[in-house]
């Protein structure tokens, strides 16, 4: 464990859009979208509200199936797949934090993130370091027996983010992960993502609104030392050849390129989001109440799902075997 899992061919793009196109009942969600993201790199992806963001995101997770074009995970075309072959790529290779809360509420912080590994059917002599290791990783190794609903919204999000990227899948999908978090949550998911793109060689592809993230992501590294410690520090230069911007505009990219080119862009599309006139609608984010009881209220499941969930997860684990490892 450790290090993300990498195609064959270094050469190949972990992912790769060929000219992919979808509509809905008629109204364009992307059309003619092509991009290659690569080992290691690092894509943001803006625009305003339903620009195709998150349609993008689900078609990349093989969730939704284009209507014309190509989507390649490590050079295999996903349309081509059968639907066991998509399942075992899915959980083998991509790691996914939507907006909404995707924890279940009837299991521990270390059985919710163990559960992907179950399913994949590691043997739990493997699940436990890897789950102690991706729990220190997130900060929540002194947390395994809590419950969702005993957890701080930032580390609800924390957990989400662990349960995605257990068994360091090389390819990561960030929806809006900053969602809702106030400022210091928020740059704690980004430190996160930083370490996991720096550290341990992942690639992703990060949706926002939220423009001040660009540049944080951009400038920002993680380092490890000799006494293996992770710090965090500012490069100084806002730019990195294994970070790019992608903004849609109505499912077109309307631009692709370096944070730098994009913050100095001219076109329309570019300067309704760096430069959006006053009163307009760019960013739906909201800060969440720090005194609202519903920040405690969880992610609920209906009657019946949570007796499945029980039913197949036996009792809450034990384990002593967090592990210092970044």
């Amino acid at each position: 464990m450790g290090q993300a899992l990498q195609g064959t061919n270094a050469q190949i793009p972990v992912l790769e859009f060929r000219s992919v196109s979808i509509t809905f009942e008629g109204v364009v969600g992307l059309q003619d979208v092509s991009f290659s993201l690569g080992s290691g790199e690092m894509i943001i992806i803006t625009g305003t509200a339903a620009s195709g963001k998150s349609v993008l995101l689900h078609l990349a997770a093989g969730l939704l199936r284009p209507d014309s074009g190509e989507i390649l995970i490590n050079g295999r075309d996903i349309a081509r797949l059968g639907e066991d072959e998509l399942l075992h790529l899915r959980s083998d290779s991509l790691g996914i934090v939507f907006q909404e809360q995707s924890v279940f509420t009837a299991l521990s912080v270390y059985d919710n993130t163990a559960y992907r590994l179950d399913e994949l059917g590691w043997p739990e002599e493997a699940v436990e370091p890897a789950v102690g290791e991706i729990l220190h990783f997130v900060g929540l190794e002194d947390d395994t027996e809590k419950l969702p609903e005993e957890l701080s919204v930032g580390m609800r999000r924390r957990l989400e983010f662990a349960r995605a990227i257990v068994g360091w899948r090389c390819i990561m999908l960030f929806d809006e992960a900053t969602s809702g978090l106030d400022p210091i949550n928020a740059r704690m998911m980004m430190d996160l993502v930083i370490r996991a793109r720096d550290i341990h060689g992942i690639s992703s592809l990060y949706v926002t609104k939220e423009l001040h993230e660009i540049p944080y992501l951009a400038a920002h590294r993680a380092r490890k030392d000799a006494e293996g410690k992770v710090a965090i520090a500012r490069n100084g230069v806002e730019t990195s050849a294994d970070l790019k911007v992608i903004l849609l505009d109505r499912g077109k990219i309307a631009f692709f390129g370096s944070p730098a080119q994009f913050e100095a862009n001219t076109s329309p599309a570019v300067l309704r989001m760096t430069h959006p006139a006053p009163g307009a609608p760019i960013s739906t984010a909201e800060i969440a109440d720090p005194w609202s009881k519903k920040r405690l209220a969880g992610h609920t499941l209906c009657c019946d799902a949570v007796r499945d969930v029980r039913q197949h997860a036996g009792p809450r684990r034990r384990t002593n075997c967090i592990s210092n490892k970044s």
